[in-house]
């Protein structure tokens, strides 16, 4: 059974008349009276009554002709399915991120996304950089937000986010008072900063940038998640060292102030294997559109 005998046998039932079927169809009418009987002998039944004066559906005819358009509607949508696909726009992409860009980057990366290309779909996974890493490796990821530098043999990074550094402090502090803090200001005090084993280079940088700009930390803690530093800040625990976005959502009692650190900025990258197919390409685009239009800053 042929999709064009099909979409004969709805045209012809819709017109009831074989020369404005056939026009409709573009084709000349002994090709479609050829089309509709192939179409009733391959079924075994007769689809039509017709003489010399009129054309009217059979009651098989009739009982048929809601399954021909179903099936016409069907294969319609699965040619548009393949087409969207071929085209990237289409499919799942499975990224993985870390907390800290879910304030600002990663909102508006998906509003881009589903303004632009509303069939494709996000599968978001909140986890450290190296299990990004692993996961991008053993393709269980498409693209990983993660915290720069990253030097990783097989994955590409592309910075996408630059952002500075605030000191998280219970609101009773005596650093309330500061509009802006100086390294300096932090020696001897007991500060959280998040562990080096999620984010090796963010880590070590940042210690070398300290140093080098004379504060001696006392760690307190390292930690995984900016949330549970955060929640330590407010149990009066110590003070949190945390990029400026992760900071965007304080606790009650807790307060941030900047951290001068000159032009010394945390980085968080795009990274990826390969764009080795168009719903990847279509994805990176997306992503970098986002980047250039500002939400990276």
């Amino acid at each position: 059974m042929e999709i064009k005998h099909l979409r004969s046998f709805v045209t012809l039932a819709q017109e009831l008349h074989f020369g404005r079927a056939a026009q409709r169809l573009a084709i000349v009418q002994p090709a479609l009276s050829m089309q509709i009987k192939l179409l009733e002998e391959e079924l075994g039944v007769r689809l039509f009554e017709r003489n010399r004066h009129a054309v009217a559906l059979t009651e098989v005819g009739a009982i048929f002709l809601p399954e021909a358009r179903a099936t016409l509607h069907q294969a319609a949508h699965a040619m548009d399915v393949a087409r969207a696909s071929g085209r990237g726009e289409i499919g799942r992409v499975r990224l993985g991120f870390v907390s800290s860009v879910l304030p600002e980057f990663l909102p508006a990366l998906i509003r881009a996304l589903h303004e632009r290309f509303p069939r494709i779909e996000l599968e978001l996974k909140d986890m450290p950089g190296p299990d990004q890493a692993a996961a991008l490796k053993n393709g269980q990821l498409d693209f990983g937000l993660m915290r720069l530098p990253a030097i990783i043999p097989g994955i590409q990074t592309r910075e996408v986010l630059r952002e500075s550094f605030m000191v998280a402090l219970p609101d009773d502090h005596p650093l309330v008072s500061s509009a802006t803090l100086q390294p300096a200001a932090l020696a001897r005090l007991p500060v959280l900063i998040l562990a080096r084993r999620y984010a090796p280079g963010f880590h070590d940088q940042l210690m070398q940038e300290l140093n080098r700009q004379g504060a001696q930390l006392e760690v307190a803690a390292e930690l995984g998640e900016f949330t549970t530093m955060l929640a330590l800040v407010s149990a009066g625990l110590g003070i949190g060292l945390l990029p400026a976005h992760a900071g965007r959502a304080l606790p009650a009692n807790v307060v941030a102030r900047p951290l001068e650190l000159g032009d010394y900025q945390a980085t968080t990258g795009l990274a990826w294997v390969e764009l080795d197919n168009a719903l990847k390409s279509t994805v990176f685009g997306v992503i970098s559109d986002v980047f250039l239009e500002g939400h990276g800053q």
